[in-house]
């Protein structure tokens, strides 16, 4: 186990809705607050290599948890972006950190880097089988391009970087942009305007059938921090929680809790995505112990009552 008390640790993303929360793990786990750097983006962006070169020195530890990331109608409407913002910023980070020598990097893969039709549950093994689901492609695949890189670096230099693959994340104080969202703070904005609007039908991209996992964020950060400690191999490692929901029983659920009487109007002419995603989370468990720990009803009621409290100063 590594004893993170005593290490400077870089934390890319950590102003964003995970970053915040990994950044509490590490002051959790003994990390002193003066000893995280939290790169912001309007002073460097990482798709240049001196930014990455700068940030990296003198750290001892690197968690890229920096994407540029978001829905279906995101990758749909700019996936050269995210092929390229994802592929520059991971694989110069990781060189940069090489090159400064940097104990450890920690890097967050996708969930949208497995195949379109992997078996159910995602296995890590099952990584290579196939492509992705098309409208996730560019975007998985150039994260998971950081998996090779680093299983390279690892072979020919001995350098230390791990990589995980987290299932879809929620949680309070999550992007709720209609433009990028994902699909929980997406439903959550939908049914409250709806509500407020007075409205008596609500309408749902694709069809329902579609199955996803979701991962509470403060469950995400966790095991990342554990991951962080304990864990030291090539291998990929799955941060779910080996439970999926139809996307139609999920906005079920969702009105249920936010009490929307209204109907589901089913937007078939709109893309489903990935057919299922559900992982197998043994290996986590295994290798560092962790095991998600938040239900998602509960995790739901946090991140609806957090987007009630704050719905007026979010844009």
């Amino acid at each position: 186990m590594i004893d993170l008390s005593q290490k400077k640790i870089l934390v890319t993303g950590g102003a964003g809705f995970l970053g915040k929360q990994v950044v509490q793990q590490l002051i959790t786990a003994g990390v002193p607050e003066a000893n995280i750097t939290v790169p912001r983006s309007r002073e460097y962006d990482l798709c240049q290599l001196a930014a990455c070169q700068e940030v990296v020195k003198d750290q001892h530890i690197v968690i890229h948890l920096a994407a540029h990331v978001g829905g279906i109608g995101l990758n749909r409407e700019k996936p050269a972006e995210l092929f390229y913002d994802n592929l520059m910023m991971g694989t110069q980070l990781i060189h940069s950190a090489y090159q400064a020598d940097v104990e450890k990097f920690v890097c967050l893969g996708t969930i949208c880097a497995y195949p379109k039709f992997t078996p159910v549950p995602f296995k890590e093994e099952n990584l290579w089988i196939g492509y992705p689901e098309e409208t996730n492609a560019p975007y998985g695949i150039a994260k998971k391009a950081l998996l090779v890189q680093l299983e390279s670096y690892r072979m020919q230099y001995g350098f230390n970087g791990i990589y995980l693959l987290p299932v879809n994340l929620y949680g309070p104080e999550d992007n709720f942009d209609p433009r990028s969202s994902h699909v929980i703070p997406a439903l959550i904005r939908k049914v409250y305007e709806a509500q407020r609007d007075g409205a008596t039908e609500l309408k749902v991209w694709g069809d329902g059938s579609p199955t996803r996992e979701f991962l509470y964020s403060t469950d995400a950060a966790l095991g990342i921090v554990m991951a962080t400690q304990d864990y030291d191999s090539s291998d990929p490692v799955n941060l779910g929680t080996n439970s999926e929901i139809s996307i139609k029983d999920l906005t079920e659920l969702i009105c249920e809790l936010m009490e929307f009487k209204g109907d589901l109007i089913w937007q078939t002419d709109q893309p489903n995505g990935q057919p299922r995603r559900c992982l197998d989370t043994q290996r986590a468990k295994e290798r560092f112990g962790f095991e998600a720990k938040i239900e998602l009803k509960q995790g739901l009621k946090n991140t609806i009552d957090w987007y009630r409290a704050n719905a007026n100063s979010i844009t």
